[in-house]
C-alpha cells in the first residue's frame, strides 16, 4: 500500500509526485497485487473509491479539505497531524491484521516527509500489536522539501529509506542517511509516443519553427530565466523560433514574462475552454508572438504530442530530484533538454543533451548544435525511446522486488 498526500485527484494532483503515486500504484495492481492508495483527496469524491481490480483509493483529510479548497497542500499541517493520527491505526487493522491472518506480508511505502511521522506511528503500532514481522515499511524521499523537520533518527528505526535518484541519495547522505535508489517509472501507454493523428494536428497546428517547449511550475528551480535567456539567443538567428509554454499560477511568472519582454521577446496568452484537444489547437493555428503561454488544461496526449514535434523540450531544471519529464519527453519521441542532477539516466549528446550550469549561453550554444546537425538530432531522439523502454514501471517493480529482498 501507498501513503501519499497528492494522488490522482485535480485537487492532489500538484507536481511529480501526485503522477508517481497515481502510476505505481495501477503498475502495482496491474501486477496482481492488491494495492490501496491512501491520500489527501478531494473533498467532494467518495472516501472509498474501486479504482480499477485491485486497485482501492482511500481519500483522507477530507473534513479539512472542505475548509481548504486551493489544493492538497492549502492548510498542509493540519491535514498532515490529522493523516499522522488516524492512517495507522487503520492500516494496523483494516490492511495488516488481516493480511497476517492469511498469511502475508504487506509492503508499506509512504512518501515525503508529511508521512514520516505517519510511518514512525505505524512501526510502533505494529510492534505492539506484535505483528511487525507481517509489513515490510519504507520511506521514499523524491525531494529535500521538509528534511529540516523530519525526525530521522525515529524515521530510520522505523523504515527503510529509500530514494528515487543518486541525486537524493546523496542529498540523504549529506545527513548521514543511508538509503536504497529505486527510480521512477513510467507507464507503458507512453512507449511507442503519442497517437500518430494528434502529431500531424500538433505540428499543423505549430508551423514556426525552430520550436521549443517547456512545462512546469514557475519555480527559480526549473531554470525559467535559462530557458528565456537562451531563447532569446536563439530567435536572434531564426527569427521565426517559438516557444510554447505551460506553467502554474506561482507569482514567479511574472518575473519570467517580464524578463522575456525586456529581451524583446512578445508574449500571446493562449486559452481553450474545453479539454478536448481540438479547441487548443486552433488557438495555437495562426499565433505569430515569440512565446505563446498555455493558460487552460492541457490533455496528456496532446502535451506529448507537443513533445514529439517540438525541436526541443527545455526539462532545465537546476534540481531536479525526480527527472520524470525528460523521460516522458523521450518515451513521446522528443529530444529532451535536462539538468544534472536527478536525471541519472541522462546522457549527454547521446540520448539527451545536459545543462551543468543555469548560464543562458550554455543552453543556447547546445540548441544551437541541435539546430545545424539533424543527423545528430534524430540519433538522440532514438537513443532517447530506447532509454524510456528501459524505465517502464514492470521493470522498476523489479528492481523494487530485489531491494526488498534485501
Amino acid at each position: 500500500m501507498l501513503l501519499a498526500f497528492e494522488g490522482p485527484d485535480p485537487y492532489s494532483m500538484v507536481g511529480g509526485l501526485g503522477t508517481r503515486v497515481t502510476e505505481l500504484s495501477a503498475a502495482l495492481a496491474e501486477a496482481g497485487i492488491d494495492t490501496t492508495l491512501i491520500f489527501v483527496g478531494d473533498p467532494k469524491r467518495p472516501a472509498v473509491e474501486r479504482a480499477r481490480p485491485r486497485l482501492e483509493y482511500r481519500r483522507w483529510c477530507q473534513w479539512i479539505s472542505e475548509y481548504h479548497p486551493g489544493n492538497v497542500y492549502d492548510g498542509e499541517y493540519g491535514k498532515r497531524d490529522d493523516y499522522c493520527v488516524s492512517v495507522p491505526p487503520f492500516v494496523v487493522e483494516s490492511i495488516v491484521a488481516p493480511a497476517a491472518a492469511r498469511g502475508e506480508r504487506v509492503l508499506v511505502i509512504a512518501e515525503d516527509w508529511q508521512t514520516a511521522p505517519a510511518a514512525v506511528e505505524l512501526d510502533r503500532l505494529l510492534r505492539a500489536a506484535h505483528l511487525r514481522a507481517s509489513a515490510v515499511l519504507q520511506w521514499n524521499a523524491n525531494n529535500t522539501y521538509g528534511f529540516d523537520v523530519v525526525g530521522w533518527p525515529a524515521l530510520t528505526r522505523a523504515a527503510t529509506v529509500t530514494s528515487v535518484s543518486r541525486y537524493m541519495k546523496f542529498e540523504l547522505r549529506a545527513r548521514g542517511i543511508e538509503s536504497l535508489v529505486i527510480p521512477n517509472g513510467i507507464p507503458e501507454r507512453l512507449i511507442g509516443g503519442p497517437p500518430g493523428e494528434l502529431v500531424e494536428a500538433a505540428a499543423r497546428a505549430l508551423t514556426a519553427r525552430p520550436l521549443f517547449v517547456k512545462v512546469g511550475r514557475y519555480d527559480e528551480d526549473k531554470r525559467w530565466m535559462q530557458a528565456i535567456e537562451a531563447f532569446a539567443l536563439i530567435r536572434a538567428k531564426h527569427p521565426k523560433a517559438t516557444l510554447l509554454v505551460r506553467g502554474g499560477r506561482e507569482p514567479y511568472g511574472e518575473t519570467i514574462f517580464a524578463r522575456a519582454r525586456e529581451l524583446g521577446l512578445d508574449v500571446a496568452d493562449v486559452r481553450a475552454e474545453s479539454r478536448d484537444p481540438q479547441p487548443l489547437l486552433q488557438a495555437l493555428a495562426g499565433q505569430s508572438a515569440a512565446i505563446l503561454n498555455v493558460r487552460s488544461f492541457v490533455p496528456e496526449e496532446l502535451l506529448f504530442a507537443f513533445y514529439h514535434v517540438a525541436d526541443a523540450v527545455l526539462a532545465n531544471s537546476g534540481k531536479e530530484p525526480f527527472g520524470l519529464v525528460g523521460l516522458e519527453v523521450m518515451a513521446a519521441g522528443g529530444l529532451a533538454v535536462t539538468g544534472s542532477t536527478g536525471e541519472d539516466y541522462a546522457q549527454q549528446f547521446e540520448n539527451a543533451i545536459v545543462c551543468d550550469t543555469g548560464d543562458g549561453r550554455e543552453l543556447a550554444a547546445y540548441l544551437d548544435v541541435l539546430l545545424e546537425d539533424a543527423a545528430l538530432a534524430r540519433a538522440i531522439r532514438i537513443a532517447g525511446e530506447a532509454t524510456a523502454e528501459r524505465y517502464t514501471w514492470p521493470i522498476v517493480l523489479n528492481v523494487l522486488a530485489r531491494k526488498i529482498e534485501f
